[in-house]
C-alpha cells in the first residue's frame, strides 16, 4: 500500500468499517461528518488523493467508492461488551478470502479463544468462517451472545430453553431460559481456517 497521511488513513479506515458493518461505502456527507468538516468538498479532496494513490476508485455516484484491493473477510477478535459483533473496535484485521468460497456465504471470521469445542475439531486461535444470522437449526455450531459475552457452541432448543453444548467433557453445557435471560444468535459456522488451511463446514 502506498504511504498515506494520518488523515487519509483515518478516512480509509472509516470507509472499510462502513463496508464491513453496512455492506455499503459511505456518502461524501457521512465522511465529512465523521471527520468534522463543514463542507463535503473537503472530504472529496481527500478521496481524490486516495484515488491518485491507487487505494480507491471513484465513479461519481453518491456511494461510488470502491476499494482497489478486495477487503476480504473481517476477523473479529475480542468482542467489546454491548457492541455489535462487526463494530469497528472488534475487528482485528481482514483475511483475503472470497466470502463466496463458503456455502452459505461467510460474513466474517471469528478468532477462537479456548478449547471448549476441541472434539469438534475447533482449537484455540482457529478462525471460524461465520454466516451472520439470528436463526439456527438444531445441532448447528453457532456464535451466541449471552449478556455481553460471546461463545461458540452446538445449538439445541426445546421450547423456551436453549442449551449450548461444548465439544469437550471438561466444560459444562450452558442452559438459557429465553423467558428470563438475554440471548441472541450472531451467526452459524460455515468453515474454518487453521494456519493457512481452509476448510468448509462439513469437510474433513
Amino acid at each position: 500500500m502506498p504511504e498515506l497521511t494520518p488523515i487519509q488513513q483515518k478516512i480509509l479506515k472509516f470507509i472499510k468499517s462502513c463496508m464491513v458493518e453496512r455492506h455499503l461505502p459511505p456518502t461524501m456527507r457521512e465522511i465529512a461528518e465523521f471527520m468534522g468538516y463543514r463542507s463535503d468538498n473537503a472530504a472529496y479532496q481527500h478521496l481524490q488523493a486516495l484515488q491518485r494513490k491507487g487505494v480507491i476508485e471513484l465513479d461519481g455516484r453518491s456511494r461510488g467508492i470502491r476499494l482497489s484491493e478486495p477487503l476480504g473477510l473481517p476477523v473479529v477478535g475480542r468482542v467489546a461488551a454491548g457492541s455489535p459483533i462487526l463494530a469497528e473496535q472488534n475487528i482485528d484485521t481482514h483475511v483475503p478470502l472470497n466470502p463466496n468460497f463458503f456455502r452459505p456465504r461467510a460474513d466474517f471470521m471469528l478468532r477462537v479463544k479456548g478449547m471448549s469445542m476441541m472434539e469438534a475439531g475447533i482449537f484455540d486461535s482457529d478462525l471460524l468462517a461465520i454466516k451472520k444470522t439470528s436463526q439456527a437449526e438444531q445441532s448447528q455450531i453457532v456464535v451466541a451472545r449471552l449478556e455481553d459475552e460471546v461463545t461458540v457452541k452446538y445449538f439445541k432448543r426445546r421450547q423456551n430453553i436453549v442449551t449450548l453444548l461444548p465439544a469437550n467433557p471438561e466444560f459444562e453445557p450452558i442452559k438459557v431460559d429465553l423467558r428470563r435471560q438475554p440471548f441472541a444468535i450472531e451467526g452459524v459456522m460455515v468453515g474454518l481456517v487453521r494456519r493457512g488451511e481452509v476448510r468448509k463446514s462439513g469437510s474433513k
